[in-house]
């Protein structure tokens, strides 16, 4: 008897050893694409008349694509590091680009810690997290780039106006960063193994400078170009808190003042329309491999952009424009195909919901809310309001037809998007729109994390962390 319950023991045993650390072998892989620095300007969401990105269209008519879509911080170090780790700036204390997240954030909390913890393959290129500060958690491999040797072309006249950097190139597609980062994943994508693979990559353009090979530039002629909607007299109402976030005179009076505000609005049109090229060749791999049944894709940028709106350039401010970007998803067998969701959301829930649908545990220090109801279906009920905060104690709330600000000063905004969609009437200081304030100050974070250190004051700054990363 004893024998037979040692042979059982051991048949036991060894069938728990065979079982994939992934589990049963039917977990979904991930590709997750993130683009830097693409506000909503893409076809289908339908803000500007002459983007082009028929790519990044055709996931949305395949999967489910968010209208209003939001970051948790509007700079790329703040919000990688809050979108990969699953906590808002206030919970971390990373609020800005000059700051380390690392002493607020265990490296153990990261995204694709949790993904290579759970047994997936878990590769990484171009840029997933902010670049001072290393590619952080766990990586099976990762493909930092090479940087090219991009020089302008002749036709440029200099390399743009002040701080904002545009002008076509002379090089081709082939010889950009982007274009080696894709490579890269396509390479991922003709790999064979019984072991799901977890494949972020990460585009840098459209970030500044908005320079792309000429060819991108014709496609938008300049004298039809179209600026972005515009008053000057957009921040008479606006208190001083958020006229210094707006800086109207630094970039803008210089964009202005130069006389090339059209032909910045055209780079970011053309860099744009580079982007989503490469975002097409991800597709396409992936479509063309033996992973396009069983692949969840979620796309997203870091945050929006102003190209003068508010007499604003850059990211850096709780606005529409500097806060809402693209946000695309398929599923299969979860989405329905080509349904745009109206239901405001935040990239806190990018964590959670990628956990849900790959069946990983959720961790306990989790911010955002799972989403996979709305993606289930998008016309789901939802009362959870995006939240954006940029710098300590500076926060947004924006429901499906407001926004509210409140910066650390005490000044406020307050703005009835459903009826003003480019946030030109600050309504916070009318009475009868207190009890409406009140209500959306609910969802303001209840407590600031102070401060974390500035750059290099950290340690380990720039370094990788997990003994399995390596450069290609």
């Amino acid at each position: 008897m004893k024998r037979v319950q040692c042979i059982l023991v051991v048949a036991i045993m060894c069938a728990l050893c065979s079982v994939s650390p992934a589990g049963d072998g039917n977990r979904p892989n991930v590709l997750f694409i993130a683009i830097d620095d693409l506000n909503h300007w893409v076809g289908h969401l339908g803000v500007h008349p002459q983007t082009e990105t028929p790519n990044i269209d055709h996931l949305a008519a395949i999967g489910v694509s968010f209208s209003k879509a939001y970051c948790t911080a509007p700079a790329c170090n703040p919000s990688r590091a809050s979108l990969m780790s699953g906590q808002r700036p206030s919970s971390t204390g990373c609020y800005l680009n000059e700051q380390n997240w690392r002493p607020g954030i265990r490296e153990d909390k990261m995204l694709n810690t949790q993904f290579s913890r759970a047994g997936y393959r878990v590769y990484g290129a171009g840029k997933i997290y902010h670049g001072g500060y290393g590619h952080g958690g766990e990586w099976t491999d990762y493909y930092v780039g090479k940087g090219g040797n991009l020089k302008l072309h002749p036709s440029a006249k200099d390399d743009g106006v002040g701080g904002i950097k545009f002008g076509p190139l002379a090089n081709s597609d082939e010889e950009m960063p982007d274009y080696g980062v894709v490579s890269y994943g396509l390479e991922k994508l003709r790999e064979n193994s019984d072991r799901p693979f977890f494949l972020a990559i990460g585009l840098v353009k459209p970030h500044m400078p908005f320079s792309v090979p000429k060819k991108w530039f014709d496609k938008f002629p300049l004298e039809g170009i179209q600026l972005p909607p515009h008053r000057a007299d957009d921040l008479d109402d606006v208190p001083p808190a958020g006229v210094r976030m707006a800086r109207p005179e630094g970039d803008h009076a210089q964009m202005v003042k130069s006389g090339r505000w059209k032909e910045a609005v055209q780079a970011y049109l053309a860099t744009i329309a580079f982007c989503d090229a490469q975002v097409g060749r991800l597709l396409d791999g992936l479509e063309q491999s033996a992973y396009r049944d069983n692949t969840i894709i979620c796309l997203w940028s870091d945050h929006g952009w102003s190209l003068g709106e508010k007499s604003h350039w850059r990211k850096f401010a709780l606005w529409e424009e500097p806060t809402r970007t693209v946000f695309a998803w398929r599923v299969p067998g979860v989405t329905p195909a080509g349904e745009i969701c109206q239901r405001p959301v935040d990239f806190s829930s990018i964590y959670p919901t990628l956990c849900s649908l790959a069946g990983l545990p959720l961790p306990a220090h989790l911010d955002g809310r799972d989403i996979t109801v709305l993606l289930k279906n998008p016309q789901a009920a939802w009362d959870a309001p995006a939240i954006t905060t940029h710098g300590f104690q500076n926060h947004a709330v924006r429901t499906e037809g407001w926004r509210y600000i409140r910066y650390a000063n005490g000044d406020e905004e307050l703005y009835h998007n459903a009826v003003d969609p480019h946030e030109y009437t600050n309504l916070a200081g009318i009475v009868e729109h207190t009890a409406r304030k009140n209500e959306l100050a609910q969802w303001l974070p209840k407590s600031d994390a102070p401060n974390l250190p500035g750059k290099g004051e950290g340690s380990g700054a720039g370094k990788a962390r997990s003994k399995k990363a390596k450069t290609r």
